[in-house]
């Protein structure tokens, strides 16, 4: 199979798990090993700024301030994430596409506190991880529609837009989508 980094997976209507009923999760990984992604659809009740205090980072004039923080997934739900455009410049990053990198180090967020980082970023606690076939498996029992990821949707679109977007890419209005699965 053709790995779908820097895609998009639309959990389908019948996928009734609590952490990926109707989400939209950017996958940054796919291998032989598994499969990582971020739901990025999906904030938390909480800001960028009160992640900074919680840190004890300085952030009083950051201009990102007001982002929301997501729920990346139900895997390592004690770490920071943050995909963002630019290189790979910071201690632990893992370039995903020629725009976007994933870093997990908290060197970014102190820069992104005193707006020295990426200008475009998404901030998630804990990430989406499949174990090797499990994904693989998953999309052959129709539990998630693919398409290709773009920056505006990632970094532009209000969150509770970004599915409805992303089904629109490909001509699909998941609303009407069954929740029935088959094969033909």
């Amino acid at each position: 199979m053709t790995s779908l980094r820097d895609n998009f997976l639309l959990a389908m209507p019948q996928l009734s798990d609590p952490h990926f009923s109707g989400s939209l999760t950017y996958l940054c990984e796919q291998g032989s090993k598994g499969a990582l992604g971020l739901i990025v659809n999906k904030p938390m009740e909480l800001i960028f700024s009160e992640l900074m205090e919680q840190m004890q980072l300085p952030g009083e004039f950051c201009k990102q301030a007001h982002q929301p923080i997501y729920r990346g997934g139900p895997v390592h739900t004690d770490r920071g994430f943050v995909l963002h455009t630019g290189k790979a410049d910071w201690k632990a990053s893992m370039p995903i596409s020629d725009q976007l990198t994933l870093t997990t180090s908290v060197d970014i967020l102190e820069a992104l506190a005193v707006d020295e980082g990426p200008e475009d970023f998404l901030i998630a606690l804990g990430c989406a991880a499949w174990e090797e076939g499990q994904l693989e498996s998953e999309l052959k029992d129709n539990a998630w529609l693919t398409c290709p990821a773009w920056q505006q949707a990632l970094f532009e679109l209000p969150a509770d837009q970004r599915l409805d977007a992303a089904a629109s890419s490909l001509g699909i209005q998941l609303d009407l989508v069954s929740g029935q699965v088959g094969h033909a």
